[in-house]
């Protein structure tokens, strides 16, 4: 069993009787992970890390809540004797909050909540049922591409891959620096998938030509977005205790700038997010705290695009 972690409100903030604006997600959920273990506690860790989070963001007016409601619902409970009984119970689970009245932010866990989130999602008034409209943009060490990995398909490694099967019309990965060859020959065979490998970003050799390209992409996107947060796509400094920490990752400016360039695209409807592969390191804060950091910028990103009049278009 994981260690037990108080589970306060997110950022610390008192909820009001009233209806979330953002909603904050735990998916405490482990079941194939392939390295390090740990992520089942990594929700509660970050919310509990969230409270020291300084509550000014310099894309809105007001200090954090800014007026709108923020509320922490109770964790996912594990419910089922088997893996795919766990996916079905987490796309239970998180499907009364993709009705489109808030912005759901899950925090995780290992990154196989990602295609229950996905089949979550098609609830969602801005999808209809159909995912065929909907972008991912992943920030990730791992392209996660592989069809299976030890034999299971719904293993953290295939997260991509599944979300391509389930009907997604283009992944856009940013910080790939671990791939097999099968991973990287599909990437290149598939035109639904657009990568930014590590190697070339921070290159020195054309690398801030590179980003340039990958911010570029971000604001001519179009459509409907779901943003997934894998925290090892980060250096590996920043996140010693995550499951597979990898050097030579995003440093966290980057990361802030990928956020806030996606929440401010007038033609992106950025419609939920994830941040996974949180795991609480008993010597030392700074995995959780840096995923908290992220996970507050993406609520202050999502607010702003709201106060601009960029959200709820459907």
């Amino acid at each position: 069993m994981p260690e037990e972690y108080p589970l306060p409100n997110f950022l610390g903030l008192s909820p009001r009787d009233a209806s979330p604006d953002v909603q904050i997600l735990s998916l405490p959920y482990e079941l194939t992970t392939s390295y390090g273990q740990g992520t089942d506690a990594g929700p509660a860790a970050c919310i509990a890390a969230s409270t020291q989070v300084e509550l000014y963001d310099p894309l809105l007016e007001q200090d954090l809540p800014a007026g709108f409601e923020i509320q922490t619902a109770a964790a996912w409970v594990a419910e089922g004797p088997t893996l795919a009984a766990q996916l079905d119970a987490i796309e239970i689970y998180l499907t009364p909050y993709f009705d489109g009245s808030c912005f759901p932010l899950t925090l995780g866990g290992e990154h196989g909540l990602l295609p229950p989130l996905l089949r979550a999602l098609k609830s969602h008034p801005a999808v209809k049922g159909e995912l065929g409209q909907v972008s991912l943009v992943q920030i990730d060490a791992h392209s996660d591409l592989r069809d299976e990995l030890d034999g299971e398909q719904w293993s953290h490694a295939c997260v991509a891959r599944r979300a391509l099967d389930l009907g997604l019309s283009r992944v856009l990965q940013v910080g790939v620096r671990q791939t097999s060859r099968e991973e990287t020959l599909f990437a290149a065979s598939d035109s639904r998938v657009d990568v930014w490998y590590a190697r070339d970003l921070f290159s020195p050799c054309g690398g801030s030509r590179e980003w340039d390209g990958w911010i570029k992409a971000l604001t001519e996107l179009r459509g409907v977005v779901h943003l997934t947060l894998d925290v090892d796509g980060l250096d590996g400094s920043l996140v010693p205790a995550t499951g597979t920490p990898v050097p030579g990752g995003l440093a966290f400016w980057q990361a802030i700038e990928t956020i806030e360039t996606l929440f401010a695209n007038p033609d992106v409807y950025v419609t939920s997010a994830d941040v996974c592969e949180i795991v609480p390191d008993p010597h030392s804060n700074l995995t959780e705290f840096t995923a908290a950091l992220l996970a507050t910028k993406i609520v202050a990103a999502h607010l702003a695009a709201r106060q601009a009049g960029r959200w709820n278009r459907y």
